[in-house]
């Protein structure tokens, strides 16, 4: 775990790794359910022994298998199943069972033919071979979809024992960097420049050619159970070195000499004979409960990354002091001045806010679209922070393949009432009459949008052969999820939300509407709205990088404790600036605040959409249309859950502003 961050960077063990105090609490919980097993562990997450050859019981096996994830790469969108390219399969091969999230990702998990038998050491054992003839057009495709794979640095994602297997290398300042994958190979361009992982070996130098990492050397850790209190030993690491030979002789394996190279041109014959060699070493300092903590702890970026973040915290905080004071002075002044002046006789000599009374709860135009907004802005509010808050709690860690998408989805699902409830309720209180069209909107216009573009994305990937194209059985159960359990819950919270009286306002609307004066150019409306989305989008954007790093660098992403407190002061943030910006609004006597307000702190997600860009071009080394098409079709989905979130805190933020400020003055 890293320095200082101890309960916020949750462990992927669950709760237990390290407690903090909320932790401690949900600890205290489970002491009342103790007895009811000996032991807790978060689902799916509980350990499993390992016993030496001759020595199985029913809770320790010997034999260790290798799972193997899709690959996938920074320089494509496209991930591929292992079995797209032409490695080592396993004769009978099994999959285990994916949760939705994992699906949703493009997980694909399956069996492979390394097997290892726990603490028996094996050097240069032979796995399969592969023979390819120029001739034979479907070698050729074989190989030419190998060595794609090598030039784009596809990387190979191995798992033991629901633990990633690691390749550890140095990189700058003597720091040590745990990267989950390994690459297939490299490449050396034609005109001699080595890319990717060919810096690693002096010998790979020959121009156009490619490298193939054909042997792996793996060490499988251990904690020993011997003075613990459970049989065998536990996997604490596993950890590789990819290696290239070329290996002349199959029947004498050697494991030693010139590296393995597939030249540009296939003109000859070719063999490629994978290997590998398995070592086992004991590790009692590491616990099973904490033993993804080296992979967190090197990842990049992480260590400078802690003071950036409380910085912005902290000035985040304090502008929100300066807002919150500026507007409880001013306010607090302006109420006592005009309850002054109400009794006094110059009553007729209204300015200010105070002026616009008769109007501010005139309704708005368009109420129906932005009743609708405000109902899926709620439904993802509530997702998110349920979401977040499990996160923290250590439920969904990277340990829990999937966990987090599976939660997003399934709660953004059973959350449809109280997006019906509340599109309704404002609808009533807009005077809206056309209930049928905005109970419909309500539950099929933002998930619609979101579902085309996903359903577009999705055929680009099953066009591209990829294991991210969700399988059509997926994508029926994902439509039955939204008509069967989506849609009806809408329809229960808009039944309750027409049921109830519109929400009552402290003054009354006058019949014939104000004019509104010139407004200068910051009281205009598309000033403020560009203005009111620097200040959340200032708290937010650092965390976007870590969390566009997780997606598109394929690093994991474990700062849920950070993300919430960046959340949290996201809510505050969206609510102040759009309060404040309102309360100006309606000093230069401008009334128009419903969707202004609304927009204000949605101008976020405008923000997060150029970073988005930005990141696209700066960062990524992404290539080929397909993978830019759907990089800016995920971001356009990201982008309008965004818009929909922001605006809806900002809107009832003002929303309650504006009522409470007409509520304690005294009106004619």
């Amino acid at each position: 775990m890293l320095p200082g961050v101890v309960g916020v960077a949750v462990s992927p063990h669950g709760a237990f790794a390290r407690p903090s105090c909320k932790m401690r609490l949900l600890a205290a919980a489970l002491l009342l359910v103790a007895p009811l097993g000996a032991a807790f562990y978060l689902p799916g997450l509980a350990p499993v022994s390992f016993c030496e050859e001759g020595e199985e019981t029913e809770s320790c096996k010997s034999l260790i298998e290798l799972f193997v994830n899709r690959l996938d790469s920074v320089e494509s969108v496209l991930p591929y199943e292992y079995d797209a390219f032409d490695f080592c399969q396993d004769k009978e091969e099994k999959r285990p069972s994916e949760n939705l999230g994992q699906v949703l990702f493009g997980e694909r998990i399956a069996s492979s033919p390394y097997k290892f038998t726990f603490k028996k050491q094996e050097t240069c054992k032979k796995v399969c071979t592969r023979s390819y003839d120029p001739g034979n057009s479907a070698d050729k495709s074989k190989l030419a979809f190998l060595k794609k794979g090598m030039q784009l640095n596809y990387q190979h994602h191995w798992i033991i024992d629901n633990m990633p297997v690691t390749w550890c290398y140095d990189v700058e300042d003597g720091q040590k960097y745990c990267n989950p994958g390994f690459p297939i190979g490299c490449f050396v361009t034609p005109d001699g420049r080595v890319k990717d992982a060919c810096v690693i070996n002096s010998e790979f130098n020959k121009k156009n050619t490619f490298y193939l990492f054909n042997h792996v050397d793996i060490t499988i850790m251990y904690h020993s159970g011997k003075d613990e209190n459970w049989p065998g030993a536990r996997l604490v690491m596993a950890r590789l070195r990819p290696q290239s030979y070329k290996h002349t002789d199959e029947n004498n394996l050697s494991c030693e000499g010139p590296p393995m190279e597939i030249p540009g041109e296939f003109t000859n014959k070719l063999n490629l004979v994978y290997t590998y060699s398995v070592t086992f070493e004991e590790k009692n300092n590491i616990k099973w409960a904490s033993r993804w903590d080296y992979i967190l702890e090197s990842m990049p970026h992480t260590n400078i990354q802690w003071f950036s973040i409380m910085n912005s915290l902290v000035i985040v905080l304090f502008l929100s002091g300066m807002v919150a004071m500026i507007i409880l002075r001013t306010l607090h002044k302006d109420i006592a001045r005009y309850n002054q002046i109400d009794s006094s006789e110059d009553a007729q000599e209204e300015f200010g806010w105070k002026l616009v009374h008769g109007d501010v709860f005139r309704p708005p135009r368009k109420g129906m679209l932005l009743s609708v907004f405000l109902g899926q802005g709620t439904q993802i509010f509530i997702m998110t922070f349920i979401t977040l808050f499990l996160a923290c709690l250590g439920f969904l860690s990277p340990a829990n393949r999937g966990a987090l998408m599976t939660c997003a989805v399934v709660l953004w699902v059973l959350l449809g009432t109280p997006a019906g409830y509340v599109s309704a309720r404002m609808y009533k209180t807009f005077r809206g009459e056309k209930w049928k069209t905005n109970v419909l909107l309500t539950a099929l216009l933002c998930p619609g949008i979101v579902f085309a573009d996903f359903f577009i994305m999705n055929l680009i990937l099953w066009v591209k052969g990829s294991s991210a194209a969700i399988p059509f059985g997926t994508l029926v159960a994902i439509l039955a999820m939204w008509f069967g359990i989506s849609v009806p819950l809408t329809f229960v919270g808009a039944y309750f939300g027409f049921k109830e009286k519109p929400i009552e306002h402290p003054v009354r609307t006058n019949q014939i509407p104000r004019q509104i004066p010139e407004q200068s150019f910051f009281t205009k409306p598309l000033p403020g709205i560009i203005m009111g989305g620097i200040l959340p989008f200032g708290c937010i954007f650092i965390q976007l990088f870590f969390i566009l790093n997780s997606i598109w660098s394929h690093q994991m992403y474990y700062m849920f404790g950070f993300l919430f407190l960046v959340f949290i002061i996201l809510l505050i943030t969206c609510s102040e600036a759009t309060v404040l910006l309102c309360y100006f609004h309606l000093c230069a006597e401008d009334y128009h605040w419903w969707w202004r307000s609304f927009l204000t702190s949605s101008f976020t997600a405008v923000y997060l959409f150029i970073y988005a860009v930005h990141y696209f071009f700066s960062k990524l080394q992404i290539t080929g249309t397909a993978s830019t098409i759907l990089y800016f079709g995920y971001t356009m989905i990201m982008v309008l859950i965004f818009f929909l979130f922001t605006g809806t805190i900002g809107f009832f933020a003002c929303f309650w502003f504006v009522s409470k400020i007409y509520s304690v003055v005294k009106v004619d």
